[in-house]
């Protein structure tokens, strides 16, 4: 597959840069939403270590969102604010399970969120995250390549962190290994939808931009497999994809709220910094 060096070459190819644009939308919004739940534990954490860490992380997962947003910007789809805030939720490509509320409650109002759920949702989504990333580092695209070496350098300790979580609470057993096993079959209904590339995943391939959805999917599996196994947890069925496929703009009220609270500073004042 022809190397795509920079913006202007994808742009002289119309069905490339189609597929490339809804491949950086994903990546984008999927951070992008992920790290909004996160930085919602901002002084709810269990301890005040993890209140740091878990904040870097978020952070540095909204500036992976931005590096794929400024990808978009070069390709012309906008200004990287307005493509963080200002879409509305019916063109937002992420996953429903990424949007999803941490539980009940919200950040100022009683909120009673639920750690398990948060701990098993960051640890698959980076888990899939990283596959992502060394595939996007044989990109066609050659600014995505960079992108994802770059970002590879922070998701390994993002990673880390949330492994040590999910293995070190399944240990625990009692109330805290049942915890997190409800957890992981909440996740594991809905995360087909991080798992699917959409209706443009074969042209994706096709184009060399990254792998095919069913390797990356058997990946993940055989990976999923080999973690359930060494922690004699009985194995996973296939994942499922209750609530909607985010890919085709499919989203829930979850998302509407969110977007109506981090998008309130740029909507009374577009030119604002995020």
């Amino acid at each position: 597959m022809e190397r795509i060096e920079n913006a202007q070459q994808a742009l002289q190819h119309k069905e490339y840069k189609e597929a490339l644009v809804e491949l950086l939308y994903q990546l984008a919004d999927d951070d992008f939403i992920i790290s909004f739940r996160g930085s919602e534990w901002l002084g709810l954490a269990p301890h005040i270590e993890e209140d740091v860490a878990f904040s870097s992380i978020s952070q540095n997962t909204m500036g992976h969102a931005f590096i794929y947003y400024q990808l978009l910007h070069d390709l012309g789809e906008g200004n990287v604010d307005d493509l963080a805030h200002g879409r509305p939720p019916q063109v937002r490509k992420n996953a429903i399970l990424l949007e999803e509320e941490n539980g009940t409650g919200t950040y100022l109002s009683e909120p009673r969120f639920d750690w398990a759920f948060t701990v098993v949702r960051h640890y698959f989504y980076e888990i899939f995250k990283k596959m992502k990333l060394e595939s996007l580092k044989n990109s066609s695209y050659v600014p995505l390549q960079h992108a994802a070496r770059n970002i590879l350098k922070e998701q390994h300790y993002h990673l880390m962190h949330w492994n040590t979580w999910f293995h070190q609470l399944i240990k625990a057993g009692g109330e805290a290994k049942t915890r997190m096993m409800k957890a992981v079959e909440q996740v594991w209904d809905d995360f087909l939808g991080v798992l699917t590339l959409g209706p443009m995943g074969e042209k994706m391939a096709r184009f060399g931009l990254i792998d095919k959805e069913e390797t990356l999917r058997e990946r993940f599996l055989i990976t999923m497999r080999e973690i359930f196994e060494a922690l004699e947890l009985n194995p996973l069925d296939e994942p499922k994809m209750k609530k909607g496929n985010g890919r085709a703009g499919e989203h829930t009220q979850a998302l509407i709220n969110a977007i109506s609270t981090f998008a309130e500073v740029y909507s009374l004042n577009p030119s604002a910094e995020w």
